[in-house]
Order: structure tokens, then C-alpha cells, then sequence
């Protein structure tokens, strides 16, 4: 589970440059980004390793935002790992609102962020995923290795 704060923006050419700049100024890191647009105003749905730090700097920008809680989920950056937790949370009768993945290496980890209806359900619908996620990383290597 992690903080996602959806930050209000106007859109215009340089909002985006500015935020990201003062956030790596501050040296946080994100963990994952999502952008969205409308006539209007421009939203970023952002998940950052430092949630406390992100207050501070939004609060110096004088930036709307609001917080939500969202599922992180480990994943292999291949083919149908998704699909794989989408189907898990389904089961256990858990809507997706919403979801994004961080870009990885191929053959490496992603993250997948959710928004679900409820987030501590999902949390033990999926509590064995990433170690099991993890342990078919490990043996794909050793595997590797081995050849």
C-alpha cells in the first residue's frame, strides 16, 4: 500500500518541468507517474518513496493535490503479469478503478500501481504474489546461470 497524491496543474507549457524540478531538488524519488489532461487543468498521479517529503514541496508550490491510498504490486515486465493480479482481485469480487505500471527493463520488475474498491482485501488476496513473483525471478536466474 502506498500513498498516491493526484496533483492539479494548469496546463501550460512548463507546470510539469517546474513540479518535477523542485521534487528532484529535494532529491525524492517516484516510484511510478501517470498524466492526464483536460481542457483546463492537467493531472499527475504520482506514487513517491518520500510521501512526507512530496507534502513539503507541494505545499511550498502552493499545488492542489489530494491523497489516496493505492495497491504497489510487484511484477514481472512480461506478458499477462498484470492480467495475472486482475484476475486474483476479481475473484475476491475487488474493483479496479484505475491502474498504471511503471516502465521496466525486459526481462525485469515493474510496478504496478491500482486503485481498488478495497485495498486491505486486496493486500491478502495478493500477499503471496510477490513472493512468489519473486521466487520465479530468482529461479529464472539460477536457470540462467546455470547455461
Amino acid at each position: 500500500m502506498a500513498s498516491q497524491f493526484s496533483v492539479f496543474m494548469v496546463n501550460k507549457p512548463g507546470v510539469l518541468a517546474r513540479v518535477l524540478g523542485d521534487f528532484a531538488k529535494a532529491k525524492i524519488n517516484i516510484t511510478a507517474i501517470t498524466m492526464m489532461d483536460s481542457a483546463e487543468h492537467g493531472v499527475m498521479r504520482v506514487v513517491f518513496e518520500k510521501p512526507e517529503a512530496a507534502r513539503e514541496v507541494l505545499a511550498k508550490l502552493n499545488m492542489p493535490y489530494n491523497e489516496t491510498d493505492v495497491l504497489c504490486v510487484d511484477l514481472a515486465n512480461k506478458s499477462g503479469a498484470l492480467a495475472v493480479v486482475a484476475e486474483k482481485l476479481s475473484k475476491g469480487h475487488i474493483n479496479i478503478s484505475y491502474a498504471y505500471c511503471t516502465a521496466g527493463g525486459k526481462g525485469g520488475r515493474t510496478t504496478g500501481v491500482l486503485k481498488v474498491s478495497d485495498v486491505k482485501k486486496a493486500m491478502k488476496l495478493l500477499q503471496n504474489h510477490n513472493k512468489a513473483s519473486k521466487a520465479e525471478t530468482a529461479t529464472r536466474r539460477s536457470k540462467a546461470a546455470l547455461g
